[in-house]
């Protein structure tokens, strides 16, 4: 690690969860529930962990239930960005978002994907530990298919020894990227602002050979539809032996 852990973090929040229909029709899916909590509290609560003190949060869907439930949170301290005139996608709420974020590396957290930390402890200090500016862009949180609960597609990228990454393309022996990251703010410096996807900054890293993975300890889940609601909640169970 090159400095000290991040203390600032993008969530991402502000897409629509049209699978998650008819319960997003009037709610944000960050704040739809799994076993008593929200998707949204489960990962500020694991940025509070890992020593974030602020997370800019976007929001375009319902954007005044998502403002109105974090208002009352003090770790970490909540910032705003305000999508409702448009949808960004998730590179471009970042670049919308970088005043808000400061000159230094900072985390990607999805808002409606979570998981429950292995023995090992926080993933998200794990992924700090293992940050090296020197040789990353971004480096990339992920998750052996094995230990997903709701993932309904392929494999997303290969590591190698030394944890660089290649799109897997499906391959039996790639990892699911697991929604989490850390990524050096100088990668949208010269970026202009609208709609873009963080799937173009991850092609052009892995190109300079500056996109790298760390594989998560624990189990991950994602949830698409409203019928993996109570698969997730079987999840959480199993993994904290509720």
């Amino acid at each position: 690690m090159t400095g000290a852990l991040p203390d600032t973090a993008m969530v991402l929040a502000a897409g629509l969860g049209t699978r998650m229909r008819p319960i997003t029709e009037t709610m944000p899916k960050p704040l739809v529930r799994v076993a008593g909590e929200t998707l949204l509290d489960r990962g500020l609560d694991a940025l509070a962990g890992a020593g974030v003190a602020r997370a800019v949060v976007n929001v375009h869907h319902f954007p005044d239930q998502i403002v109105a439930h974090v208002a009352s949170r003090s770790r970490p301290v909540i910032i705003i960005s305000d999508e409702s005139a448009g949808l960004l996608d998730s590179a471009g709420g970042i670049v919308r978002a970088l005043p808000l974020l400061g000159p230094r590396p900072f985390y990607i957290l999805n808002a409606d994907t979570f998981w429950i930390d292995g023995a090992g402890g926080s993933n998200l200090r794990r992924l700090a530990l293992a940050w090296d500016a020197a040789h990353m862009d971004i480096l990339l949180m992920l998750a052996d298919i094995g230990d997903a609960t709701g993932h309904s597609g392929g494999t997303d990228f290969l590591i190698d020894a030394e944890g660089r990454l290649a799109r897997a393309r499906g391959a039996a022996d790639g990892l699911i990227y697991a929604g989490a990251a850390i990524v050096d703010p100088a990668l949208f410096a010269a970026a202009p602002a609208g709609k873009a996807s963080l799937n173009a900054y991850f092609d052009a890293a892995i190109a300079r050979g500056r996109l790298f993975g760390l594989k998560m300890d624990g189990h991950w889940i994602t949830v698409g539809t409203p019928d993996a609601i109570p698969l997730a909640e079987a999840a959480v169970a199993r993994a904290t032996g509720a």
